[in-house]
């Protein structure tokens, strides 16, 4: 049923999701689920960001499971298969350890960027495993808010000033810090 007994004309849909829909998501993943068939390699998935992993040894092993790695990251970026393409521009590389090869990967001829740290869902994950960023960019934001209270709230209330810290500071320093 419409709005108001009026329905919208129907259109064929050639590719993608329809958003806004109930269906949306769940379409979503069926079409991305069999994206990673054949692949023995960790993939994360969330929505339609994907994280490829690999453990790469040292010495004679390197070779042979950067080899493997390099052809099944050729074989999941080739979308011709699955009409989705990956954005480059949004795609690098992180060597995570302290004996690490320098490999270089490309997706359609173009050589990713290696990155020393990158943003995941709001946290920062840097190659040496360290929290040390993350946490003076959470109080460097923290501080701006607070400096940002302090020039902008003229009558100073102890409990407007709790309820702003508790909204605005408080939540930068709480995201992730489990992690």
């Amino acid at each position: 049923m419409g709005i108001k007994g009026t329905l919208s004309d129907w259109i064929e849909v050639l590719s993608g999701i329809p958003q806004g829909s109930v269906l949306g998501p769940i379409l979503f993943l069926m079409y991305i689920n069999d994206l990673y068939c054949g692949i023995k390699n960790w993939i994360l998935k969330f929505a339609d960001d994907t994280k490829l992993f690999e453990r790469i040894g040292t010495g004679s092993k390197v070779d042979g499971s950067g080899v493997d790695f390099r052809i099944t990251f050729t074989n999941l970026c080739n979308g011709k298969q699955w009409k989705m393409l990956f954005n480059i521009k949004k795609c690098s590389v992180m060597h995570i350890g302290k004996e690490l090869v320098p490999w270089q990967y490309q997706m359609n001829g173009h050589t990713l960027y290696v990155v020393q740290q990158e943003k995941d869902l709001g946290v920062l994950l840097c190659n040496n495993l360290k929290v040390s960023v993350q946490c003076q960019q959470a109080c460097s934001k923290a501080l701006r808010i607070l400096g940002m209270i302090h020039r902008t709230i003229i009558h100073k209330h102890t409990d407007i000033l709790l309820k702003l810290y508790q909204s605005t500071v408080r939540p930068h320093l709480e995201y992730c810090t489990v992690a």
